[in-house]
């Protein structure tokens, strides 16, 4: 995990190699809760007997699901100390790339593209994130997303 004292350290790391979140597996429980969650209930995501025999032999998480592990990748990568908080800003570009079969672990690789100055005495972070699945070369995920710091 990168920690960063204050976020005028965060804005120095613009463009420099990033940082790398921990391993996440993601479980058939967690497909099932967010299929409920959200009311899609596709069989490739809920129902383990068909989707053996579908086209990737099992059930898969929704996109949507793999954008939501954001968070949980940002907690693991990277702190930033000397701040009172931290919100999700949205994303500019998304693209789910390939599927993520349950039982895969995921991780993210993330390089801060730009760090600008907010009012409230906050900074902007625009990251390109790319998701990871262990044993494939191709991404499963790839967005450009957007948190603000407050200090």
């Amino acid at each position: 995990m990168k920690i960063f004292n204050t976020l005028q350290d965060v804005q120095a790391s613009v463009g420099q190699a990033g940082v790398v979140s921990d391993w996440l597996t993601v479980t058939q429980d967690q497909v099932n809760q967010f299929a409920q969650a959200t009311g899609d209930h596709q069989w490739i995501h809920i129902d383990p007997e068909r989707a053996k025999e579908g086209p990737f032999g099992t059930t898969i998480a929704h996109g949507f699901l793999t954008l939501s592990l954001l968070p949980s990748f940002y907690a693991t990568a990277f702190k930033v100390d000397n701040v009172r908080m931290g919100v999700n800003y949205g994303l500019n570009k998304v693209r789910f790339t390939s599927p993520v079969p349950v039982g895969s672990r995921l991780r993210a690789h993330m390089v801060l593209q730009a760090c600008e100055p907010i009012d409230g005495n906050g900074m902007q972070l625009t990251w390109q994130v790319t998701v990871q699945r262990e044993g494939s070369e191709k991404p499963v995920c790839v967005a450009e997303s957007l948190t603000r710091l407050y200090a």
